[in-house]
């Protein structure tokens, strides 16, 4: 399994917003992508700003696919101008292994 942790900050004023967009992203990946087991939205309660994604694919090919589908895209496109800062980490599950 591949597993993607993403942090982000988010401008304030856009915090609402952003949260509604990513959940629903979230929703649609898990719904709609074949190779996408899981996709937390964490948000930080000492820091509204700060959101934390763990997400869970079959394979490097299937975040891909993820990238590429059409509401990751328009996500991406709606909410790139309210990101403060953004870190993608990249991780081989080792346990569990199913």
């Amino acid at each position: 399994m591949f597993a993607v942790v993403v942090k982000f900050h988010i401008q304030p004023e856009h915090v609402p917003a952003f949260r509604e967009a990513m959940v629903d992203n979230a929703r649609q990946s898990v719904e709609t992508e074949v190779g996408c087991h899981q996709f937390d939205v964490c948000c930080d309660p000492a820091d509204p700003t700060l959101f934390f994604l763990y997400e869970l694919y079959d394979s490097v090919e299937a975040f891909e696919a993820h990238l590429a589908s059409r509401h990751f895209q328009e996500f991406n496109l709606l909410t790139s101008e309210w990101v403060s800062t953004k870190v993608v980490n990249a991780f081989e599950r080792v346990y569990p292994d199913v």
